[in-house]
């Protein structure tokens, strides 16, 4: 059997999200390509518990403490360890058996594991686009230097990276594709009285709060932007957005010679995550198929980025680089949790983050320890103006 045809040991980071159930799934319909060694979250440890016992891994880890108890003795007699704490994250990461690590964690939490288990030579499927908007700098370097691939999860990026296979030419610009939102078309005196309801239904995927949230203010296209300048080694003007409302092609690579490439599907995040974890097989489905004469018409628009903000704000983080892009993140975490409690309105998310980006003190090549010093000053000023 060939060393790409082995069974893969999958440490799955945020088993209980959106991402993390569906990467299950896509496992447990190929037992004879994974084994699931490494299973955690944050605070759903029922969910955890269940998922444990049907897949049977090492190891879990709650990084709620106040959870290890229930947990540790749900799973005592399936001889299942457990973990609990965030700095057990990055402990879990480097065991033998686990070949791939999908981060499907939410935020600026998904760092400093994914570099941990870079630097323990691990291979990375990456749903947590937050590490490489934070420091992509530091994360695509240390990759390089460990040898490490990195397999983007995200719809678009995967769409890029499928376009990619096989080709030895220059990419001339890519296409970020984005639905728009459910709040696409509308102006900012229509978004003023947006409700966190309306902001949480999503028109084409089914997602976590947060994303949804990015999503609608198009912060969440904004950040693969950045993600996109790291993965793909580009300069900020080989990228562009487009908003395509039926989010049937997923993105599009463009070629020197004008030859354009576009990969395309149903929208459904089992096919990216299979497409990672399985490179570079592409594994057998059940997903549902997409036919033509469902969609009879694929429309594009220019996005909005005076009404939307925020997507001209990771421009900006992205040009400038630095430090601004982990000041963007943190001041948008505070913001999308803030908005998401009923203590700010739609729009100020975007206020909030712009003068946390104007007020932050900019390093040009911040080490490790200065992108979390400067997360944490980048949070204190956000949550000082919500305040």
């Amino acid at each position: 059997m060939s060393e790409e045809k082995k069974t893969r040991g999958i440490a799955i980071l945020g088993s209980t999200g959106s991402i993390g159930t569906q990467a299950l799934d896509v496992i447990e319909a190929h037992p004879e390509r994974f084994t699931v060694e490494v299973l955690t979250a944050r605070g759903n440890c029922d969910l955890l518990i269940e998922q444990a016992l049907k897949f049977k891994p090492n190891c879990v880890v709650i990084t709620n403490e106040d959870h290890y108890e229930k947990v540790s003795k749900a799973l005592w007699e399936a001889d299942i360890k457990t973990y609990a704490g965030p700095s057990a994250l990055e402990q879990v990461v480097e065991m033998e058996g686990v070949d791939i690590v999908l981060t499907a964690l939410v935020g600026f939490a998904g760092l400093k594991p994914t570099m941990k288990a870079i630097a323990a030579g691990k291979h990375i499927a990456l749903a947590n686009k937050e590490t490489l908007v934070v420091a992509g700098e530091l994360v695509t370097k240390a990759a390089m230097e460990a040898g490490v691939n990195i397999y983007p999860v995200d719809s678009e990026h995967s769409a890029i990276f499928q376009c990619l296979v096989g080709e030895f030419n220059p990419i001339e610009k890519i296409y970020l594709t984005a639905s728009g939102g459910p709040f696409r078309g509308k102006t900012r005196e229509e978004l003023a009285s947006v409700t966190k309801a309306q902001a949480l239904k999503h028109p084409n995927w089914e997602m976590g709060a947060k994303i949804t949230i990015d999503s609608a203010t198009l912060m969440n296209k904004g950040l693969e932007v950045i993600e996109a300048k790291w993965l793909f080694n580009l300069k900020p003007e080989q990228i562009d957005v487009i908003v395509h409302p039926q989010s049937i092609i997923h993105s599009i690579v463009q070629f020197e010679d004008g030859s354009m490439k576009a990969q395309m599907g149903l929208p459904d995040m089992k096919l990216p995550i299979q497409f990672a974890i399985g490179y570079p097989d592409r594994l057998s489905s059940d997903f549902p198929r997409f036919n033509f004469m469902d969609y009879p018409s694929l429309t594009f628009e220019v996005p909005d980025m005076k009404t939307f903000g925020n997507l001209a704000l990771a421009f900006r983080a992205m040009e400038k680089g630095g430090s601004l892009p982990c000041v963007l993140n943190a001041a948008n975490e505070i913001a999308v949790d803030a908005f998401l409690h009923d203590r700010i309105g739609f729009l100020q998310i975007q206020e909030v983050i712009e003068k946390t980006m104007d007020g932050v003190a900019h390093l040009e090549h911040p080490t490790l320890e200065q992108y979390i010093e400067i997360d944490e000053k980048a949070r204190a000023f956000a949550n000082a103006l919500i305040d």
